[in-house]
């Protein structure tokens, strides 16, 4: 089936893009900012082309992320994707049609067009897939000047810079992951030049946190788990916890920042419980050579090299936290 999907370049996901045909832009369950600001500079573009669109996921983006998409849509879930009348669906940061959820299964899985950067999944239409850009963002400003180049925008709209600079700067973490490449630098250079606020969006991707998320990272340090002489740390945070200190599962969100600081961690890995039932959220980040993908790839989840995720079922916090140690004990 993925042979039937065309790989595409990018004049011809350009020449698609400029298809006068109302819109679906739809994204990764979970999103975070890399979908998020893909998918709503997305829409801008199009809206530049005096093209109809709205995003669409399976789940409200994180109030953090909320100051990329407030001023351009309000939902984004899709309790009514099918009264817009869509004539195409385009998704993007999403490698598999697993990472969509329910929505993938609502559209009837016609989905047209792909841009994603991911190096391993499962291609769901003809797909735009870069996996030397750090970010979806970065595609969708190469696609962004390409348009501007052909004269199909006259400049990129300013809604659209500030939607991609978060994009990128929030799949680099800040720029300091060992995603960022000279081309990344570049392109982010140029996104300021033409207007991103830069301070600020930084500023609310990495220094703003709420009380509840101070308090379950507060949590998460005196849960922190080292084991094998320090290669390996953890945290897990089972649902009793999260009941007794009143936190949501966007709350425990940035909880695998606390084993990953480590400083003699080579893998670090976060386990959340989002209800009472045995089923675990795993985050798992790698700061060596370890592909964390492929770990996670085992529980049926995926992501980048050295950032990914997954979830498994287990008796307890406890089972669930020995399976993905014993997994990460083959590959390290």
């Amino acid at each position: 089936m993925i042979n039937d999907f065309k790989v595409l370049g990018m004049q011809e996901l350009c020449e698609r893009i400029c298809e006068n045909k109302k819109t679906l832009i739809i994204f990764h369950a979970r999103p975070d900012g890399d979908a998020v600001g893909s998918a709503f500079a997305l829409r801008e573009l199009l809206y530049e082309m005096n093209i109809q669109s709205v995003c669409l996921c399976d789940d409200e983006v994180p109030e953090r992320l909320r100051f990329i998409s407030e001023s351009m849509q309000g939902s984004v879930v899709p309790e009514a994707d099918m009264k817009f009348g869509h004539e195409r669906v385009i998704s993007v940061d999403s490698a598999s049609p697993s990472q969509l959820g329910n929505i993938f299964t609502r559209l009837l899985r016609n989905v047209d067009l792909m841009i994603d950067h991911h190096a391993s999944g499962t291609p769901h239409a003809d797909h735009y897939i870069d996996t030397g850009a750090a970010a979806t963002g970065e595609i969708i400003y190469l696609l962004a000047a390409y348009l501007v180049r052909i004269g199909k925008i006259k400049e990129i709209p300013p809604k659209a810079i500030n939607c991609m600079y978060a994009a990128i700067s929030s799949d680099t973490g800040g720029f300091k992951y060992s995603n960022t490449t000279p081309r990344t630098h570049m392109i982010a250079a140029k996104l300021i030049e033409l207007g991103a606020d830069a301070a600020e969006i930084n500023r609310r991707l990495f220094d703003m946190k709420s009380v509840a998320q101070i308090i379950a990272e507060g949590e998460a340090a005196r849960r922190l788990r080292v084991f094998d002489g320090g290669r390996i740390a953890a945290t897990a945070i089972p649902y009793s916890a999260k009941v007794e200190l009143d936190l949501t599962d966007e709350d425990l969100g940035t909880i695998i920042e606390i084993p990953r600081a480590l400083d003699t961690a080579e893998v670090a890995f976060s386990i959340r419980q989002p209800e009472s039932r045995g089923f675990f959220r795993v985050s798992m980040r790698s700061n060596s050579d370890v592909d964390v993908a492929k770990i996670c790839a085992a529980f049926g989840g995926g992501g980048h090299i050295r950032a990914a995720g997954c979830s498994l079922e287990a008796e307890n916090i406890e089972q669930a936290l020995e399976k993905v140690l014993t997994e990460i004990r083959k590959n390290i």
